[in-house]
């Protein structure tokens, strides 16, 4: 049975998604649509692992937790399955996508390609002002090295790689990333939860910042690299001792 959303996580997403035009007189209001909310909000329970890999998507159950109709969530899962999170199938219930360990091997060593082309140009073309508010996230993020907000660290961990990749300012790259982000959002939440990871992305991350503070593209480049391929060695390891201890039981 899936639980309703509460009132104040619907009400936060909402505000999150909002757009409002501030020089407008009125301060007109764009609301997302219904089907938006409810991909915004599958998506963070798939992430976050609230919907199991391989859970069945009861429509009738969904619509009702989340206070809509058939058409906006099936168009939500449409969306959701072009960024591999959820399985369609015909004249059956739809599936959260299971997690294929060989598939993210293949995501995160493109992404270590764009990642690392990305922070190489981003090294030349940052300007001081945008390596600043770079290092300010840093910062934040290391206040919560010790902390237990996962969500909070996992949202500025992103950021933090948006930002990079916004920094070569090449808008083809930074679409490529933004849509590879989303295929592999729930496998980097899924590494960053195992003990001591935490720590060390934090570290390879300060190694980044000094290395991009210092123009250094070549340096920059491999570091971030290295960054990525561990986090998807991380997982695939994941993966593939959760699919050992299943065949065992």
């Amino acid at each position: 049975m899936i639980n309703k959303p509460s009132n104040e996580s619907s009400i936060e997403l909402v505000a999150r998604q909002r757009t409002v035009k501030r020089n407008s007189p009125l301060r007109r209001v764009i609301q997302p649509s219904l089907s938006e909310i409810a991909k915004q909000q599958l998506r963070y329970m798939i992430v976050r692992g609230t919907l199991a890999p391989g859970e069945k998507l009861v429509e009738p159950e969904l619509c009702e937790a989340f206070g809509i109709s058939r058409t906006p969530l099936r168009d939500a899962f449409k969306s959701l399955a072009a960024e591999g999170l959820i399985k369609l199938r015909r004249n059956r219930n739809s599936i959260v996508a299971p997690i294929d360990a060989q598939q993210l091997e293949h995501l995160f060593e493109v992404e270590a390609g764009i990642e690392g082309m990305a922070i190489a140009l981003a090294s030349q073309r940052m300007t001081n002002t945008d390596i600043k508010r770079l290092e300010a996230l840093q910062e934040r993020i290391e206040r919560l090295q010790h902390g237990d907000d996962m969500d909070a660290y996992f949202e500025l961990n992103q950021k933090i790689h948006s930002m990079i990749v916004e920094g070569a300012k090449n808008p083809v790259l930074q679409e490529t990333h933004s849509h590879l982000l989303g295929r592999l959002e729930r496998a980097r939440y899924a590494a960053l939860g195992q003990f001591g990871r935490i720590e060390e992305s934090i570290q390879e991350h300060r190694m980044i910042l000094d290395a991009l503070k210092a123009r250094d593209s070549v340096r920059v480049q491999q570091l971030m690299q290295d960054h990525v391929r561990h986090t998807g060695d991380l997982v695939t390891a994941i993966c593939n001792n959760f699919r050992r201890s299943s065949i065992s039981r």
